[in-house]
C-alpha cells in the first residue's frame, strides 16, 4: 500500500464478528484496518476468524492503545476524518472522500465517545434509513456501505 488509501478505523470495537467482517471487507477493497483499544474481545484467529474466515491473515492491520496515540502517530488532517453516527447531520452520500481518508466508527453499544466528536460536527455523517422501525444498523454493514461509497466517490460517481 504505497499510495494513499482509505482506512477504516474502529474505536473500541466490542463484537468480534463485526470486526472480522469489516476486516474481510478491508481485504476485498485493499484498505487498512485500524483498531483503537480497548476491545471487547481478544484479537486472534479464533475470535475473528468466523467472520473474517481465511482472510484475517491478509488484513493490513494497525492497532493503537487509544485515540490519542492514533492521532499523535498518524496526524490526520481534519478534512480526512469522517465520523459515522446515527445522529450525524450529514448524509454519507454527500462528501467527496479523500484518498487518504479515515472512516471512523465507534463501538456497537455506545458509538463514538463525545470527547472524539467534540468540535467535529461538520465531519459527522449518517447512513440514512427510510423506516423508523430500525434504530441502527449493524456496524459491519454500515462500514461496508460507507467504504464502497467512499471508493465510488473517488471514481467520479
Amino acid at each position: 500500500m504505497s499510495e494513499p488509501r482509505i482506512k477504516i478505523v474502529l474505536v473500541t470495537p466490542e463484537i468480534p464478528h463485526n470486526t472480522g467482517a469489516i476486516g474481510r471487507t478491508c481485504v476485498a477493497l485493499d484498505l487498512e484496518l485500524i483498531l483503537i483499544k480497548p476491545y471487547g474481545f481478544a484479537i486472534n484467529e479464533t475470535t475473528v476468524a468466523r467472520a473474517g474466515t481465511r482472510y484475517w491473515r491478509h488484513i493490513h492491520l494497525t492497532e493503537y492503545d487509544n485515540w490519542g496515540t492514533f492521532i499523535d502517530d498518524r496526524r490526520p488532517v481534519r478534512q480526512s476524518l469522517y465520523f459515522f453516527e446515527e445522529h450525524g447531520s450529514q448524509n454519507f452520500y454527500e462528501p467527496d472522500y479523500r484518498q487518504d481518508g479515515y472512516l471512523v466508527f465507534g463501538c456497537e453499544s455506545k458509538g463514538l465517545p463525545s470527547t472524539i466528536l467534540k468540535g467535529m460536527d461538520d465531519r459527522l455523517f449518517n447512513v440514512p434509513m427510510r423506516s423508523k422501525l430500525v434504530k441502527s444498523l449493524n456496524l459491519a454493514n454500515v462500514a461496508t456501505a460507507v467504504a464502497y461509497q467512499a471508493m465510488r466517490s473517488q471514481l467520479g460517481g
